[in-house]
């Protein structure tokens, strides 16, 4: 009898942990491959863009730009279009200019399961002299966390949604199911245990963070660890003030409705160097992010279709998409319009006649000649 409640209690401490925590791939940075082409009306001009997170920022633009104007102010998580924000000391033209994302191709021989695909590549320009530096490296607009989802067509308009993307309850940039991989956001997230990072090393002795947003809009950092080593390596970050044990955690009991889903969302990698460190270049590669996490709430179904009743959590998501659409389309149409007054001309046109250099030089060559 002894040992049988021996081996039970076994059992249901095995089954308590195991319960605590779920493991969600929060951004996979090989699913944001290019596979549209933006192009305004009566235009050439083609913007790579990826369809399932392509955002059209137009709709905060006001009546002074026309249609064609309007078809090319859309963007999306595609590699090409995030961002590398330095700090102030780190700043300086070579390093504004040179600091980049793009899309890396991993080899097809490469020893690894995404073999053959494009992952995050990220250059930042440190300065050469002894000076403490970081850089960001942000998406090109703020995740929105209550996007409906929907599909875009090939020019990168979002259709109206369908009656299963209504019923299947997820917004545009969670996975698509409890297997797949989301595309920045994780909702229905408690206390996060753990944090990893799918990185290559490149023996650089740079700090890595990740940046993650909550719900009430803070954002933290959490250290990854050093990136001095060679070769792919999975970087982990664990919470040092996660409670396994249940008796000694703080018990809160939250009201079911209308509060809304707790969420994460990705911000960005920061790259932290030191002074005493090298400068100039730093090389380096992201697949994806991880947290493993307690859910913030059980998700059943309940008798009574509360939301369909009393419409609260619908209205306050509404006007929460609304405030982050202006800010994210406002900041984008300025962007915008500053691309639009960059001069766009290589070199100066000649003053001169067609042929009159080869002719100076004709002449040059036969004065010379005669001396």
């Amino acid at each position: 009898m002894k040992k049988t409640f021996i081996l039970s209690a076994a059992v249901m401490m095995l089954f308590g942990a195991s319960v605590f925590a779920k493991e969600s791939t929060l951004i996979d940075f090989t699913m944001l491959d290019a596979d549209i082409s933006i192009k305004a009306q009566d235009s050439d001009v083609e913007i790579p863009q990826n369809s399932r997170t392509v955002m059209d920022y137009g709709i905060a633009a006001g009546a002074t730009f026309n249609q064609e104007q309007k078809d090319l102010m859309k963007t999306s998580l595609y590699l090409g279009e995030w961002e590398v924000v330095l700090n102030s000391s780190a700043q300086s033209v070579a390093a504004l200019a040179q600091s980049t994302v793009v899309p890396a191709p991993v080899r097809d021989s490469a020893k690894v399961p995404f073999a053959g695909k494009n992952v995050m590549g990220v250059r930042v320009v440190f300065p050469s002299w002894n000076a403490n530096a970081n850089a960001k490296i942000v998406p090109p607009f703020e995740i929105p966390a209550y996007e409906p989802l929907s599909t875009a067509d090939e020019n990168g308009n979002r259709q109206p949604q369908t009656d299963e993307e209504k019923a299947s309850g997820r917004t545009l940039f969670e996975a698509d199911s409890e297997d797949s991989a989301a595309y920045g956001l994780v909702k229905n997230v408690g206390t996060i245990k753990s944090i990893a990072v799918t990185t290559m090393g490149m023996n650089f002795p740079h700090g890595l963070y990740v940046m993650l947003t909550d719900t009430d809009n803070v954002t933290r950092r959490y250290f990854m660890g050093y990136l001095g080593f060679d070769g792919w390596k999975t970087l982990t970050w664990n919470n040092p003030d996660y409670i396994t044990e249940v008796r000694t955690r703080e018990i809160r009991v939250y009201p079911i409705y209308p509060r809304g889903l707790p969420f994460v969302k990705f911000a960005g990698f920061q790259i932290t160097r030191d002074a005493a460190h090298i400068g100039d270049d730093f090389i380096g590669y992201f697949k994806d992010v991880k947290i493993i996490y307690d859910k913030a709430e059980l998700t059943s179904e309940r008798d009574i279709a509360d939301e369909d009743l009393w419409g609260i959590v619908t209205r306050k998501e509404t006007a929460r998409q609304n405030l982050e659409m202006s800010r994210f389309g406002n900041k984008q149409v300025n962007r915008y319009l500053e691309k639009a007054k960059m001069a766009t001309e290589e070199q100066f046109t000649s003053s001169l006649d067609e042929g009159s250099d080869s002719n100076a030089q004709t002449n040059g060559g036969a004065a010379a000649d005669a001396k």
